[in-house]
């Protein structure tokens, strides 16, 4: 088995690796979908409110597979999710548009750092100069022009508060929110978590994103969402590391075993 392109020493794995940063997915989805033209191509390409956990699915072969796997995995999910992205295309938008790739990047960095951060405490300038850098690889495996990517983190910085201040939510996107929010196809097992998954997710959207979505934000919210991330930040990082990996170990043995039957690693049942 070849390498991959990164090693287990490399700040992007010691954060990307963490299942707790699943507890970020709603809010990047969110994010993603708070631009039009996202929002346009998954209404009009994806059965988001019959298959809400596909997307899930989607995104955490994709992300997995190219900072863990080896490197011919990489190659083998990006060119799928090219081939995926070719399809996604319509009146005044394209999936292979750079301005949308750096856009849906830049929410998986942003919250990944966010989420990291709450629990294990802040990482070092160093340290996420380099996390940022290595970010750029989930935009440039799926032809994403390097040169599109924000050049530092400042430039980054500025790049993401100008657009969180600036994108206007259409219609589409707050009705796939709504799907997406209370999802109704889901294990029963999931279901209890909901309620959390809500508070946790629209306490992590920028305020701006948060009211145009249409949602409000109470003080007893606050004290809720402060005290589960309170206990998580207690709780967590003292879990096995094994445990922590969870995630991570499903969704990358799921990509392995679908790669192996040499079918689609994109679909359900790999055709």
């Amino acid at each position: 088995m070849d390498e991959g392109l990164f090693d287990d020493s490399a700040v992007i794995r010691r954060v990307a690796r963490e299942g707790l940063l699943l507890a970020g997915g709603g809010r990047a989805t969110l994010l993603q979908i708070a631009h039009p033209g996202v929002a346009q191509g998954v209404y009009d390409h994806s059965n988001f409110a019959e298959r809400p956990l596909d997307r899930l699915r989607t995104t955490m072969s994709y992300v997995f597979g190219v900072l863990f796997g080896t490197v011919e995995e990489g190659r083998a999910i990006s060119r799928a999710v090219v081939a995926m992205h070719r399809k996604v295309t319509g009146p005044g938008y394209y999936a292979d548009d750079p301005d949308l790739q750096v856009w849906v990047n830049a929410t998986l960095y942003d919250t990944a750092v966010l989420i990291y951060q709450r629990v294990f405490g802040p990482l070092s300038p160093a340290e996420l100069d380099e996390c940022f850098r290595q970010y750029s690889v989930l935009a440039t495996s799926i032809g994403c022009p390097e040169d599109a990517w924000p050049a530092d983190r400042a430039t980054f910085d500025a790049y993401w508060d100008r657009t969180i201040n600036t994108l206007r939510v259409s219609d589409q996107g707050r009705e796939i929110a709504a799907a997406l929010m209370r999802p109704k196809n889901i294990p029963l097992v999931m279901r209890p978590a909901k309620p959390l998954n809500r508070l946790v997710t629209v306490g992590l959207l920028p305020p701006p994103i948060r009211a145009q979505f249409g949602y409000t934000w109470s003080p007893r919210q606050q004290r809720m969402f402060d005290g589960f991330f309170g206990v998580t930040k207690a709780v967590y990082p003292r879990l096995p590391g094994k445990v922590r990996d969870l995630v991570k170990d499903y969704y990358l043995n799921d990509l392995r075993r679908r790669l192996s039957r040499r079918r689609n690693p994109l679909t359900a049942d790999g055709r």
